[in-house]
């Protein structure tokens, strides 16, 4: 049977329980249902052989009421334009939850970044550049890495933008290199931020984060940052999974971080290959329903669905990935009473980062790494004490909470500006 779920309709049905909690008018966010401006490109390539391959690409701004465009560039083979469109519309969001100038905007390219060499990869990718190259810049839309992208990837980005331009250019993208105008802190800023999120909930439930066991869904920069970060902090990872299958221990002390950091980041290798005394080799949906404390699902969008929400046993989940969880998962966590911190809050860190990024980049001044990590923690620090109000104050979900405040800004700022002509 195909696979029905549609990422943007899970969006717009978030939306309209936003705006129907805080009394809006349909004339308030009916703007905010569409993209403004949605490009899909053709990216012809010549590969290592000589022959000619032509690949989709896609580039979504929704909303720029607020700010530039902001999002990263996914690269994968499954992505079509209804994720674009989603993952555009929850970054428009997630800057307006953060309070940072930005819109929001999502590129991606369909193609398994692993199926093509290393030049291959540069060549897509400054292709892709080129195509999409009359709707980005600096004030008008600036992506950054995602999904199947890194920081070189954005180098690449980067440098051919400014070779049209006829001077470097490094506030076009963020997420680079600290050699070409990247920020310290960057690369694990998404990471530290649902590590921010988790302590703010736990506090919030008169709990420390040190030595709750957790599982962590997904192994690439997000997920295996977020559990190094955590395991750091004092927590006990006690499950993991990427996209060859899970593992899982009893350990008192949970599994070895570093060596997992190291063997799936770092050396870029999957779970099943990786051996550790004491572990069993498990599902990805094991990992999803492990008998934790905090569930942190940093994979793919519509990971937490109606068939496995009611068993999924961790009191409490901090989402990485963006949409992991479906309208109907996230109502039987409500029913079950769980604290869900939404990804449109949790995983913000990446974009706060990169916000800090942007601004040193336009400066030319540029902080360290302590200076952005703190930042960080104050930024984060404020946005969730913020959903946690506004949720108590409506007696929501931390979720409505949070499309609340972003919404409200948002239909703050298109109102203050009005409509041209």
């Amino acid at each position: 049977m195909a696979n029905t779920y549609n990422p943007y309709e899970n969006m717009l049905q978030v939306l309209e329980q936003a705006a129907g909690t805080l009394g809006l008018a349909k004339d308030d966010y009916e703007a905010l249902k569409y993209p403004e401006r949605e490009l899909k490109v053709s990216i012809p390539v010549r590969m290592d052989d000589g022959s000619i391959k032509v690949f989709e690409g896609y580039r979504v701004q929704h909303s720029s009421a607020r700010g530039p465009c902001k999002g990263g560039l996914r690269f994968h083979p499954k992505v079509d334009i209804d994720e674009v469109k989603a993952l555009a519309a929850w970054m428009s969001l997630k800057c307006a939850v953060a309070n940072i100038p930005y819109g929001g905007a999502k590129g991606a390219v369909k193609i398994d970044p692993r199926s093509v060499s290393k030049g291959e990869l540069e060549r897509i990718t400054r292709r892709f550049t080129v195509q999409i190259m009359p709707i980005i810049g600096p004030q008008v839309d600036i992506p950054a890495p995602d999904v199947g992208s890194n920081a070189e990837m954005m180098a690449w980005v980067m440098d051919t933008y400014s070779m049209f331009e006829g001077h470097a250019v490094p506030g076009v993208v963020t997420g680079k290199p600290l050699e070409v105008g990247g920020s310290e802190g960057r690369g694990a800023a998404t990471g530290r931020g649902i590590m921010l999120a988790a302590r703010q909930l736990m506090r919030r439930l008169g709990k420390e984060l040190a030595g709750q066991r957790v599982a962590v869904q997904g192994m690439g920069n997000v997920g295996a940052t977020t559990a190094l970060i955590l395991a750091e902090e004092g927590c006990k990872i006690m499950a993991v999974a990427d996209v060859s299958g899970g593992l899982k221990t009893d350990k008192p002390e949970g599994l070895n971080m570093p060596a997992i950091y190291k063997h799936c980041y770092e050396d870029r290798k999957f779970l099943d290959t990786y051996e550790e005394e004491g572990t069993v080799r498990c599902s990805g949906n094991d990992v999803l329903t492990a008998d934790v404390d905090l569930l942190v699902p940093a994979a793919l969008e519509n990971q937490l669905t109606a068939a496995n929400a009611a068993d999924v046993k961790a009191p409490c989940i901090v989402e990485g990935a963006n949409g992991p969880t479906t309208v109907e998962a996230d109502e039987i966590f409500a029913k079950m009473g769980k604290y869900v911190v939404p990804d449109i809050l949790a995983n913000s860190g990446g974009v706060v980062v990169s916000y800090f990024e942007w601004v040193q980049n336009n400066e030319g001044l540029y902080w360290t790494e302590e200076e952005v990590n703190a930042k960080l923690a104050e930024s984060m620090s404020r946005a969730f004490d913020e959903v946690w109000n506004m949720a108590e104050k409506h007696n929501s979900t931390l979720r409505l909470g949070a499309n609340m405040i972003a919404l409200s800004r948002l239909v703050a700022a298109r109102k203050i500006r009005g409509f041209f002509p």
